[in-house]
């Protein structure tokens, strides 16, 4: 049996990723800060912080594989925070699984480590050029990683699109509750940009994949089958059928708007939200394909479609529940986001 350490697996990938990998035999001790919505059987939980050195130490006794997922994210986050969770808390993990002979190491890290690229498709050659503190806290993290590989730790860094699937709510809670509504969507220059997402099983396979194979490397991961934002927006609109529609605002006085409401704290959008909302974002996914074997199922409009048909079952509980450990996983305050509709 492998013996495997998920960090975060309390949040809402950590719980996925957990499922996985019990159905495949795996023993699963959790560390995460929470305790998890669901115990499952086969799996052990440490509530500790990842910045606790001795905590962390001591969760990597005896494990085979460590698949790192616990961060934190940009929204309601102290700048100091962000830090030591993101890189001290990442160090704190490597140098314990050195010192505790762990196999392999999967770090998840975050496509924001390429800040606004210059170029698409985003490859792993793309010089990454973060734009705000996340990006740049996450990229910390991948740099130790690197650090850690040249004293002979295995690891391997699995960089995500933005993750959609059944579950996840955050911002998207937000965006499924006026289509709900019937509310007009807003996209930014015409929606004409095309951007790419991935499904949370989608890169739980991923990350399981990377842990099989030797050798340190990075990896891009994000669905075969995409569009602008304005067709994916429009599919789930049609799908829904709520008389919800698509338009389109100007980008330059909103990107401001944004980034502004963002500083002030009124909006649960972070800087890089404001910064990418707009712009076309994809990767060239060969790498993992080729070398993980490794192929997504999903499609942006899959994804989607799915995701708005879960919240829809699950959208009494998700409102009527208090917030959620995982902010993935629970209703967001819109904040400034509601003075959108002025305009639409």
């Amino acid at each position: 049996m492998i013996k495997s350490l998920l960090t975060g697996g309390a949040g809402y990938f950590g719980e996925l990723l957990t499922r996985k990998l019990l159905e495949r035999g795996y023993f699963v001790r959790i560390l995460d800060i929470h305790w998890p919505a669901q115990k499952y059987p086969g799996t052990e939980v440490v509530q500790a912080d990842i910045r606790d050195a001795d905590a962390v130490l001591s969760a990597c006794e005896g494990m085979d594989v460590v698949f790192h997922n616990a961060a934190e994210l940009a929204m309601r986050t102290s700048k100091a925070l962000l830090w030591e969770v993101n890189r001290d808390g990442t160090r704190k993990l490597l140098e314990s699984c050195v010192r505790r002979g762990v196999k392999k190491v999967i770090y998840t890290s975050s496509s924001a480590v390429y800040g606004v690229p210059l170029s698409n498709p985003v490859t792993e050659q793309t010089v990454p050029r973060p734009v705000e503190e996340y990006g740049k806290a996450k990229l910390a993290g991948e740099t130790l990683c690197w650090e850690y590989a040249r004293r002979g730790l295995d690891v391997s860094i699995v960089r995500p699109c933005t993750i959609v699937g059944h579950g996840r709510l955050g911002l998207f809670q937000i965006l499924f509750e006026w289509i709900y509504q019937g509310k007009n969507i807003p996209v930014l220059n015409g929606g004409k940009n095309i951007f790419q997402f991935v499904h949370a099983d989608d890169l739980a396979e991923a990350c399981i994949q990377a842990s099989t194979v030797p050798g340190t490397d990075a990896f891009n991961c994000g669905t075969d089958r995409f569009g602008t934002m304005r067709q994916v927006l429009e599919h789930t609109c049609l799908h829904a059928g709520t008389g919800s529609k698509v338009k389109s605002l100007p980008m330059r006085p909103l990107v401001a708007a944004m980034k502004l409401s963002s500083a002030l704290g009124i909006s649960p959008l972070g800087a890089y939200h404001a910064s990418m909302f707009g712009r076309p974002f994809y990767f060239d996914i060969s790498k993992a394909r080729s070398k993980l074997e490794w192929a997504p199922r999903y499609s942006n409009e899959e994804m989607f479609v799915e995701s708005y048909e879960w919240y829809l079952t699950n959208r009494n509980r998700v409102l009527s529940a208090a917030d959620s450990a995982s902010r993935h996983r629970s209703a967001v305050q819109q904040g400034a986001l509601k003075l959108l509709h002025w305009f639409l």
